[in-house]
């Protein structure tokens, strides 16, 4: 098994900033996971990883003018209610990933307390330049440990 899965994330930031959605096209969602993934392509995206590999996400502007940054990644629970964070020294991987601002690429561990077979969905936030909808998110994607 690679001990790295790649996620991309393409955005259509002037669809989402006049949409105020990231769905209805202006998001998909692609990974490099050699298990085979499913919503490749969608805001579904559910990625397909082991206990220990390091996931990296990678947002891309298609409209290279306006700027997209990952605001935060969040881990949910069964009943969408963001994850508490872990203890300090656990680090991303703990439930959280934390909050860090003005990225283009998101690193995390997948823990080793992910249940085998059940979809763990994340909050995706996203930051795109200014206005009334320059902060949208997404909770459909899910980390899936196969």
């Amino acid at each position: 098994m690679k001990p790295k899965v790649n996620i991309i994330v393409l955005v259509d930031v002037i669809g989402a900033l006049s949409d105020g959605t990231l769905h209805n096209g202006n998001l998909s969602l692609v990974d490099d996971a050699e298990l085979r993934s499913t919503g490749q392509g969608t805001t579904e995206l559910c990625t397909v990883v082991s206990p220990g590999q390091v996931v990296g996400w990678t947002v891309l502007a298609v409209d290279l003018q306006t700027p997209v940054e990952i605001r935060s990644i969040t881990f949910l629970g069964p009943d969408g209610a963001e994850l508490p964070p872990g203890p300090a020294e656990d680090g991303p991987e703990a439930g959280v990933a934390g909050e860090q601002l003005d990225l283009d690429d998101w690193t995390a561990v997948v823990p080793a307390s992910i249940t085998p077979g059940v979809p763990q969905h994340y909050r995706l936030e996203l930051r795109m330049h200014q206005g009334p909808y320059s902060l949208l998110h997404l909770d459909s994607p899910a980390l899936l440990c196969g």
